[in-house]
């Protein structure tokens, strides 16, 4: 018998034996999602955030100072979790380490996590360059994104954008490094044929590579352009 496929049966069977293990604490999982009771309730929410680049703020108000400075090339945002414990350290594990348990994880988690505030007739996960896709084996915000699109019934156009050049991660820059390093960086691959889209990452930091993915979207026919991301991090 093919080791591989024996493996895969004993994984699955597994499953009915043993109860999931919660991924951020290894205590028992809980309904349907591979976290614990404690672990769901803890989910850091980005309920205090600017309306413009879901940034956590301590206080409500609309818009933060940035913002208030300088437009923003999107329509409208969703980020339902703020970039802390234990969404860090799955996105760490999925991204990083390939943990493919760790990504579904994170897709329950967004999935769960309420409703967008409009539905678009596409989304666009944000590519990796060809480089960085062999290197890493898959692409994580088209990963992630992928049961959200299945439960609003979004089709998913993974090839609608593509990454020319490659670029420095972004995770080594500052702000105005990181809008330098992907400035024309995306272009669309052809005209779209749909009005309304939003363009998807697993962890917005300042919306540099998102604000141009939008910008090549626009250029590629889109009249409206929303950003989605699972999480964002807060001001270093």
């Amino acid at each position: 018998m093919d080791a591989s496929f024996l493996k895969r049966v004993m994984a699955v069977a597994g499953r009915f034996v043993l109860p999931p293990r919660c991924m951020a604490c290894g205590d028992e999982g809980h309904d349907g999602v591979e976290l614990c009771e404690g672990c769901l309730a803890a989910l850091p929410r980005n309920e205090v955030r600017c309306q413009r680049c879901a940034l956590p703020l301590v206080r409500d108000v609309a818009m933060c100072g940035a913002c208030q400075k300088h437009l923003r090339p999107w329509d409208a945002i969703w980020v339902p979790y703020r970039y802390d414990t234990p969404i860090d350290r799955l996105e760490s594990r999925f991204k990083f380490g390939g943990s493919l348990a760790a990504g579904r994880t994170l897709s329950m988690c967004w999935v769960r996590s309420g409703a967008p505030p409009a539905l678009p007739e596409a989304l666009v996960p944000v590519p990796l360059h060809r480089a960085r896709l062999r290197s890493r084996g898959f692409n994580q915000s088209l990963e992630l994104v992928r049961p959200v699109a299945r439960r609003y019934g979004i089709p998913v156009l993974r090839d609608a954008l593509r990454r020319h050049r490659a670029t420095e991660a972004q995770s080594e820059l500052d702000a105005v490094s990181r809008a330098r390093n992907v400035h024309g960086a995306f272009v669309a691959t052809k005209p779209l044929r749909v009005d309304h889209v939003a363009v998807v990452d697993d962890v917005m930091t300042t919306g540099a590579t998102l604000a141009a993915c939008v910008d090549a979207l626009r250029d590629a026919g889109a009249k409206r352009v929303d950003v989605w991301a699972l999480a964002r991090t807060g001001l270093s």
